[in-house]
Formats: C-alpha cells, sequence, structure tokens
C-alpha cells in the first residue's frame, strides 16, 4: 500500500513537472512571437517613414531601384512557400529563424539606434536559442548551417548603388526578413499547440 502510494506521488509529480515545463515553453513561444512582430511593425514604419521624407521624383525612382531581387538573407536556405513551411519541423523553423536574426547583428546597426533595434534583435536571438534547446530536450544538435560563417557581412555597406537605394534596400530587406521570421515562429508555435488547424 506505502509502495502504491509512493509510486502515484512519483507520477503526479512528473506529471506537475511536465504541466510545468510546458507552460512555460509556450510561454517563452508566444513572448518570442511577440517581439518578432513589435520588429515587423517596426519596420514597416521605417519605410513609411522613409517614403514621406522623400521628395517627389525620389518616391518615383523607388518603384525601380529595389524589387526585392536580393537580401542579405536569401542564401540562407529557407521554406519558398506556404506549403512547404507547414511541413517544416518546429526545430527546422527555429533554426532558420535564428539564422535570420543572427544574419541582421551587424546591419542593424547601420539602421541606426532610436528603436534599439540591434538590442531587441539580440533579446529574440536569445529567446529563440532557449527553445532550440528546449526542442532538442538533450538531443545533439544535427543543424548543418549552424557553423557556417554569415553571409555577406557587409553586404549592405557595399552596395554602391547610391544613398537612396541603400537606404530603402536596408529597411525592405529588414522588413521581409522580419516577416518570414514571425511566420515560421507562428507556424511553429501553433505546431507545439497541436492545433490541427496551423494553416497561414
Amino acid at each position: 500500500m506505502a509502495k502504491g502510494l509512493v509510486l502515484l506521488s512519483v507520477v503526479v509529480a512528473s506529471v506537475f513537472i511536465s504541466q510545468g515545463s510546458t507552460s512555460e515553453n509556450q510561454r517563452l513561444f508566444n513572448n518570442a512571437v511577440i517581439r518578432v512582430q513589435h520588429l515587423h511593425q517596426l519596420a514597416a514604419k521605417m519605410i513609411t517613414d522613409f517614403e514621406e521624407s522623400l521628395l517627389p521624383e525620389e518616391r518615383r525612382q523607388l518603384s525601380k531601384i529595389f524589387p526585392l531581387s536580393f537580401c542579405n538573407s536569401d542564401s540562407i536556405e529557407a521554406p519558398t512557400g506556404k506549403d512547404e513551411t507547414q511541413k517544416s519541423s518546429v526545430l527546422k523553423l527555429l533554426h532558420i529563424s535564428y539564422r535570420l536574426i543572427e544574419s541582421w547583428e551587424y546591419p542593424s546597426r547601420i539602421l541606426g539606434n532610436p528603436n534599439q533595434i540591434t538590442e531587441k534583435l539580440a533579446d529574440l536571438k536569445v529567446g529563440i536559442s532557449v527553445l532550440i534547446k528546449g526542442c532538442l530536450d538533450g538531443q545533439p544538435n544535427m543543424d548543418d548551417n549552424e557553423s557556417l560563417p554569415l553571409p555577406f557581412e557587409d553586404f549592405y555597406q557595399t552596395l554602391g548603388d547610391g544613398n537612396l537605394r541603400k537606404s530603402f534596400r536596408l529597411l525592405a530587406c529588414f522588413k521581409k526578413d522580419m516577416h518570414k521570421v514571425e511566420t515560421y515562429l507562428r507556424v511553429a508555435n501553433c505546431r507545439r499547440s497541436l492545433d490541427s488547424n496551423c494553416t497561414l
């Protein structure tokens, strides 16, 4: 009888620990989604403010100078569409998000620091790293890209196409990448919640 009670106590304790761990993991996921949403909204506002500061002739040039053909992050392997994103594992989406955020650590300094973008990116990177470790749960990290150097560290500083083009390209790429990370984290968060309807 005593052994049965001890066993029951252990099982109950394990359930509570597991629930606590799941709850903490969910809180971290929610926090990461909120943080990248803020960065995405911030990027959109920065582009709007930039466009509004231009002269009419400069605004007309914008549609010609940057068709979003190439960004710093384009060399990072990532899902190319909704179907591929939804088929990707939680761990893969987290690794890609981590790489995208990491790729902005250096270029974000060029954006200036009125909104503490570099610090916010660093915080998000740490949060995603914790989520990756939680998903691995003691298993070895098999991400092949982790040891690769970051692509084109000085890409945005060496565009050489004029200040207008450089500034707009930088802001547009930042917005594009924050949108990607927001999408990947939303899908990963939904997948972790066991929701069967994780549509984009």
